[in-house]
């Protein structure tokens, strides 16, 4: 394991901060490292291995279609790109897809669709309002889209046309919208920042306030879609339709991937206004289109529901039993606890030298996003593990 690391040391530009643990192998909620120990995954690539590690049909799409096609670009027609986006518009209030590579280029694209839109619709209208503490990418136009000015430092000046108002203060929102106003940017539940939840009544609220101002409202769905949250999409929790979803993370299941849902209103690109080389290529495509249909066929939108349900449950048992935990939220299984000390980094460390994979988004916060195929024996024993690393601190 050393020797990996310091080979990555004396080649790879120093920007994540790594556990140091190498993995090599997964299968289902569990991975393996270099030296071979086992460790529960509940963190999932970050919201993105919804199927688990290594899913026999996931795995499999993957072999039949890089046996077929892996590349041509978006020149020519491409069949596995036409049934994804045909699967998204069919579990969605949208009409039309774009596909990227990533949650940033999905927002970027968005950001484009609320600028074009607003010089059509809305006199040149560009701003887009967003929350405080959202997080919607690192590229320098999302970067200025998140409301958190810590990621935003080093790279300043942000590029204009942003601005941030509370989440869950509609009259912040209402003031903050002007003649240059062309979009609201919203996450249905902030994860980066820690798993904090936009009010269903706030999202219906700024649905019929974007009605009444003809804004676009655009809910970014990167770490809450794909059945996350106990529904398809967060959105639906609420009842608020947006006429812009954005995709990724889980999207195809660790294949690289993600897209742009717009409704017939928003979908205002033309020919030559946007595009990617390798956008919707048929691999990614054909990992999406297994990662869709097993969610559904497995039954793992209510799956993660009730796990969900179970392992807030447990949770709060834990909280009950340690005074160190504060307070548990989520939704589904996107799950978050806050500490009572500034030992969240302490108690990922723990957990790690026990086997378990979790992650601190602050000094004080934890989170986990597990895969979908998570069952309650597994909650039992990571709680376990948590149960252990606390008592440790």
């Amino acid at each position: 394991m050393a020797d990996w690391i310091e080979r990555e040391r004396r080649v790879f530009m120093h920007v994540f901060k790594r556990q140091p643990v190498v993995l090599v192998r997964g299968e289902g909620v569990r991975v393996w490292d270099a030296e071979g120990r086992v460790y529960m995954d509940l963190l999932a690539g970050i919201a993105v291995n919804v199927l688990g590690h290594c899913h026999p049909a996931l795995r499999d799409a993957i072999c039949t279609q890089a046996g077929q096609l892996v590349h041509t670009s978006n020149l020519y027609y491409l069949t596995p790109q036409i049934e994804l986006a045909e699967r998204l518009v069919a579990r969605s209030c949208c009409d039309k897809v774009f596909f990227a590579n990533s949650g940033a280029e999905a927002n970027e694209g968005a950001i484009k669709l609320a600028r074009k839109y607003g010089k059509l619709r809305r006199d040149g209208a560009y701003e887009v309002i967003g929350a405080v503490d959202a997080f919607h990418g690192r590229t320098l136009a999302t970067l200025a889209a998140t409301g958190q000015p810590k990621y935003q430092a080093p790279f300043a000046p942000m590029p204009a046309g942003f601005k941030h108002v509370p989440l869950n203060d509609l009259p912040a929102l209402k003031a903050a919208t002007t003649a240059e106003t062309a979009a609201v940017l919203l996450e249905p539940i902030q994860g980066e920042s820690g798993v904090h939840l936009a009010d269903f009544d706030y999202l219906r609220d700024v649905r019929a306030w974007c009605d009444e101002q003809n804004l676009l409202l655009m809910f970014d769905e990167i770490q809450t879609g794909m059945g996350r949250t106990g529904r398809f999409f967060a959105y639906e929790h609420s009842g608020a339709e947006p006429d812009i979803i954005t995709l990724a993370k889980g999207l195809a299941g660790g294949v690289p991937i993600g897209a742009i849902l717009a409704n017939e209103r928003a979908a205002v690109f033309e020919p030559g206004d946007h595009g990617s080389t390798f956008g919707g290529n048929p691999l990614a495509c054909a990992a999406g289109i297994a990662t869709v249909d097993t969610i559904q066929r497995e039954g793992l939108v209510e799956h993660a529901a009730q796990v969900g349900a179970y392992l807030r449950e447990q949770l709060e048992g834990l909280r009950a039993r340690q005074p160190l935990v504060t307070t548990v939220r989520g939704l589904g299984l996107l799950v978050a606890f806050d500490l009572a000390r500034d030992v969240a980094a302490e108690l990922v460390a723990q957990c790690l030298q026990r086997g378990l994979l979790i992650n601190n988004t602050g000094p004080r916060t934890i989170r986990l996003a597990p895969p979908l195929v998570l069952r309650e024996a597994e909650v039992d024993e990571a709680v376990g593990i948590l149960n252990e690393a606390l008592v440790a601190l």
